[in-house]
């Protein structure tokens, strides 16, 4: 599928969201390339996009000069989160098998579904992404699991299978994933990896969980499978008519030099989220740092957590979404909590809740809500067609001496 690639040092770069006339008149942002020996990817902007267009996060500001990352496999800025994740990267290798693997062949080959509103083409002054843009539809489902299978053994696969699996419309994670429509809209449909544990239909469950809790989370739907599930993941990055440009928890911390975590990014959103909509976004946020505590998801990293441009050049906190039971007990998060840095617990929550604009009467309601629904989390997961296999296994740590302990003395508490 690569014959006709040749490794390239620089590529263009195209916004494909609103004021593009979708889908016939991307517009060029400038220039991405190769730089460092190699290991970063850098961004110069088009002197007709410093004149039109915007910044596309705060470290990329609309000023003539060149854009470089701190870090060494890494893009520039926002183009960072334009490239594939890990699952994606994996599919690049085996489909594609390009002569070169440096960033600048990820952000291509990630091709035209990629996340976000941002397409890279090899030629200079044309849109030409990489695949076909064509979409699978439901039926094709077993189809795109034995091709994931495929993937995952390290098979080949024949062009029809080929075309059923896609390297870019996840922000992060490692998980087998590909595109479906459904209803009209773009979902992220992921796989299992072969383990006896159903974590799509966990997925699934504990995704819902987290809406009667009253956060905002992605719509998702339960796929049954010859064995296990897949989960369809509705994408919050388009409408039924345009591309949304959307960054991530890493790029808003980076731009602005700050540590990764929960407190940072509430701090951050009263830099880029619109003034009425500050504390709604940043009790949300507490609300899902909660919630992700006490159930035992501490694979809450930086790019599991995003933020939507609007109309109006305001960001909004993105729908959750890759949230499941981590099954470690490990007692801490991949972000910033509190005072006790990552520690995951109440107290340390609580530790900090003036990051987030919360006095301490709305922190402790806005946890009693998050406690009460996480206490009926197994009866609800059974509802959901969850094992009992699978409820025990994740009971010993949902239900563990630390976390239970916690929902045990919170409750207690006036």
């Amino acid at each position: 599928m690569s014959d006709a690639y040749t490794p390239q040092s620089a590529m263009s770069l195209w916004w494909l969201g609103k004021g593009a006339a979708q889908p016939h008149s991307p517009l060029r942002i400038g220039r991405v390339f190769l730089a460092e020996g190699n290991r970063k990817v850098g961004l110069e902007y088009d002197p007709d996009w410093l004149q039109d267009g915007f910044a596309l996060s705060e470290d990329l500001p609309l000023v003539r000069g060149v854009f470089l990352p701190k870090e060494r496999d890494m893009a520039a800025g926002a183009v960072d989160d334009a490239r594939p994740d890990r699952w994606g990267e994996r599919v690049i290798r085996k489909l594609y098998k390009p002569a070169r693997l440096s960033m600048l062949e990820y952000l291509y080959f990630a091709g035209h579904d990629r996340f976000g509103a941002l397409g890279v083409s090899l030629e200079p002054d044309r849109y030409q992404p990489s695949g076909d843009g064509t979409l699978a539809s439901l039926v094709s489902l077993p189809g795109m699991a034995r091709a994931v299978a495929a993937v995952l053994a390290d098979d080949k696969l024949d062009d029809n299978l080929a075309r059923l699996v896609r390297p870019g419309p996840s922000l992060g994670g490692a998980r087998p994933k590909s595109l479906i429509e459904m209803d009209g809209s773009q979902w992220v449909v992921k796989f299992s990896e072969g383990e006896d544990f159903d974590t799509e239909l966990v997925e699934h469950a504990t995704m819902r969980l987290a809406a009667r809790c009253g956060l905002l989370v992605s719509e998702t739907r339960a796929l049954p499978l010859a064995k296990g599930h897949a989960i369809a993941v509705k994408r919050f990055d388009r409408t039924s008519t345009q591309r949304l440009h959307v960054i991530s928890a890493q790029t808003v911390l980076r731009a602005a030099g700050l540590p990764m975590g929960y407190p940072e990014l509430a701090q951050s959103l009263r830099r880029i989220a619109r003034a009425e909509a500050i504390r709604g976004h940043q009790k949300e946020l507490f609300g899902r740092m909660v919630f992700n505590i006490l159930m035992d998801n501490t694979d809450d990293h930086e790019k599991n957590h995003a933020f939507v441009r609007a109309d109006d050049g305001y960001y909004d906190l993105s729908p959750a979404y890759d949230v499941v039971p981590s099954l470690q007990g490990l007692g801490q998060q991949q972000l910033r909590v509190g005072k006790s840095q990552a520690e995951s617990s109440i107290e340390n929550v609580l530790s900090d809740m003036q990051a987030f604009g919360l006095k301490k009467d709305s922190a402790v309601e806005l946890i009693r809500r998050v406690v009460a629904a996480v206490d009926g989390w197994k009866a609800f997961f059974r509802s959901q067609g969850v094992s009992d296999t699978d409820l025990e296994r994740m009971a010993q740590y949902i239900d563990g001496p630390s976390l239970l302990a916690q929902r045990a003395e919170f409750r207690t508490k006036g």
